[in-house]
């Protein structure tokens, strides 16, 4: 019989030993693991342990050890083998003591070798920073596990009978209160082409997962307001314009850009409070955030739009507008103004595409005075709010820049390069995160009809006024990191994630060389009739913008962390779940028989098919009949 005293249970194991025999299991088992108990769960989600995992499977290390055995001299490898040999000859022939104790410490002195180069190799492969928030196990299923793309509700519009989808013209995700909510709330705002303002539940804490939560009138955003003369394209939502959203998450309100106005929502009550004319037609959005205002780019200009200056003046008036007259003469009117036209920045090129404001260094989530403007123009612009319009400064790329993106870190070329061979030791990649300084900033594009990844490091002087804010360190991937055009790069965990036009989003390790993983988006109308054309690249959807949906708070579950895209026409979800997490069935009411009539088009449609491949190989096959080559076989 086994003593009481010894533990006969294995949870009263301690948590070093458990971490150690999790270690040795499969990750597949690890996370079946996680249903067994609280404690296993806690165990199972262990930060180090999913960081080991993430490192050993990258194609960074992996990159990094075949590059070792290609480098390394055949003489050593040959020295390797008969060193190995005659040891091997050794330890057969002799069994003197000295004999045995050399053969015992020579695998010993190996391991502790390769280990202690592993963990070099960790340590130069880590793209986290001190006091930066990452879960390695949302890492892991970012990097190795499976894709799906769920397709939020379709709108729909339902006139005489006879029903039509409405496509959406832009994207912006919005979390009340900035997530502090309690119960992570997080929408999708979008504007519909007809003119209305349509917001989807993305998490389903407030209605159904990928739902339309609630939609507003239609035509309350077109320049006229409703009414029935708002066919013409000159009345609504440029299609051209990416950044046609942005959302006050504090003040409940969302700025959309049509043609030449700035219109601003009440996400509360989705009506319309204000309406601001500017002298040129719209053509990129910054984010909004909180304290400073909203940058807004024009085809001649870019300027700074306060609105908490409105917001202040009506403190006590209700912001609604229930009859809106609107009059003709106010154009004439605003011609023949004599009031100065408020500050903004002219442009020598038009059309800027992409306006970031640069986060302060170490934060997320709060902004500097730094404004960084980029678009059909090969230089990337640099504006100091506190003395704008004067320009601080800019940065030549010579590419197409389509979108912006920052980290609140620096970012070093050199650094980047020699840690990408694993040379650095752990002490130094230490030193070098605690004590470097400055911002990274990301610009992707297109560049002689390939993709362009550039990042650049920004030293701290970038907000103190000094125009040579570069530090040496420019990083340009064009050559493989897509073969098409880039259409918009975002953060995603300890990773850049873009979307290109070949209909692709990938991951790529922030060294901008590095490819973790990518998936192709593919097609979204289930619900079209098969074609023989179906299968071809070119029907795949494009991604025009993508989006974390990342809370700020940190108050993620696990795997909750997707990408939020727009194609143009409709919204998707990037879930790394092996099934879809909701359909476009889902949302629709399923009557049977309408259900057995859709079953009995879908086998016609499939019987077609083949006898149209049948008849498509006869024609083939009768026409080599009159070929000599045929004959000769």
């Amino acid at each position: 019989m086994a003593s009481s005293g010894n533990p006969s249970r294995w949870d009263e194991l301690p948590d070093e030993l458990l971490l150690q025999i999790l270690s040795y299991l499969e990750p597949y088992y690890v996370t079946k693991l996680q249903l067994v108990c609280r404690r296993l769960r806690e165990l199972c989600l262990d930060d180090e342990l999913w960081k080991l995992l993430s490192f050993e499977n990258s194609q960074w290390y992996q990159s990094l050890q075949n590059r070792r055995s290609s480098f390394r001299p055949l003489a050593e490898r040959h020295r390797d083998i008969s060193h190995h040999d005659t040891m091997q000859i050794d330890g057969d022939a002799g069994s003197s003591p000295i004999n045995a104790i050399y053969q015992d410490d020579f695998p010993t002195t190996c391991t502790l070798t390769s280990r202690s180069r592993k963990l070099r190799d960790m340590a130069n492969w880590d793209p986290v920073f001190p006091g930066e928030r990452v879960s390695w196990y949302d890492e892991y299923v970012q990097r190795h596990g499976p894709t799906c793309v769920n397709w939020l509700q379709i709108p729909r519009l339902y006139d005489c009978g006879v029903e039509a989808t409405i496509e959406a013209r832009g994207m912006a995700l919005y979390s009340p209160h900035d997530g502090s909510d309690g119960v992570g709330t997080m929408l999708a705002v979008s504007p519909l082409d007809d003119g209305s303002v349509c917001l989807w539940d993305i998490n389903g804490t407030r209605g159904r997962q990928g739902g339309i939560l609630a939609a507003s009138n239609p035509g309350i955003l077109f320049i006229d307001g409703p009414g029935d003369q708002n066919s013409k394209r000159s009345k609504k939502i440029d299609t051209g314009v990416t950044e046609c959203v942005s959302v006050d998450n504090h003040g409940h309100r969302a700025f959309f850009a049509v043609q030449s106005h700035l219109i601003e929502v009440d996400l509360n009550r989705l009506e319309v409070v204000s309406r601001e004319s500017f002298e040129w037609s719209i053509t990129t959005l910054s984010a909004l955030h909180q304290g400073v205002p909203l940058t807004v780019g024009t085809s001649l200009g870019v300027h700074l739009h306060d609105f908490r200056m409105r917001a202040m003046a009506s403190r006590d008036i209700v912001e609604r507008l229930d009859v809106i007259q609107w009059d003709e003469s106010n154009v004439f009117k605003m011609i023949f103004d004599t009031k100065p036209l408020p500050p903004y920045a002219s442009l020598s090129q038009p059309t800027p595409i992409s306006i970031l404001h640069l986060p302060r260094p170490g934060s997320h989530n709060l902004v500097s005075d730094d404004i960084y403007v980029a678009g059909r123009f090969s230089n990337i612009l640099h504006y100091d709010r506190r003395k704008f319009p004067a320009i601080e400064g800019s940065i030549y790329s010579g590419a197409l820049i389509k979108s912006l993106a920052a980290l609140p870190y620096p970012f070093s070329a050199v650094d980047t390069e020699v840690r990408r061979q694993g040379d650095l030791t752990t002490e130094q990649v230490a030193q070098l995160k605690s004590e470097g300084e400055g911002r990274t900033l990301i610009a992707a594009g297109g560049y002689k009809s390939k993709g362009s990844l550039e990042i650049y490091g920004l030293s701290s002087a970038a907000g103190g006024g000094e125009k040579s804010i570069l530090q040496n360190s420019v990083t340009k991937n064009r050559q493989t990191v897509a073969s098409s055009t880039i259409l918009s790069v975002a953060n995603h965990g300890s990773k850049i994630v873009f979307s290109d036009g070949s209909g692709f989003i990938k991951w790529f390790e922030r060294d901008g060389y590095t490819e973790c993983r990518r998936m192709r988006i593919g097609h979204s109308d289930a619900e079209e009739a098969s074609s023989l054309f179906a299968s071809m690249a070119g029907s795949d959807d494009m991604a025009r913008k993508i989006v974390s949906t990342k809370s700020n708070q940190g108050n993620d579950r696990p795997n909750n962390d997707n990408i939020l895209l727009w194609t143009g026409e409709k919204l998707g979800l990037v879930s790394f779940t092996k099934s879809p997490i909701f359909d476009g069935k889902d949302f629709e009411l399923q009557d049977p028989e309408i259900s057995v009539e859709n079953e009995r088009r879908k086998e016609y449609t499939h019987r077609m098919r083949r006898a149209l491949e049948r008849q498509a190989d006869e024609v083939k096959f009768i026409g080599s009949l009159g070929d000599p080559a045929y004959w000769t076989r």
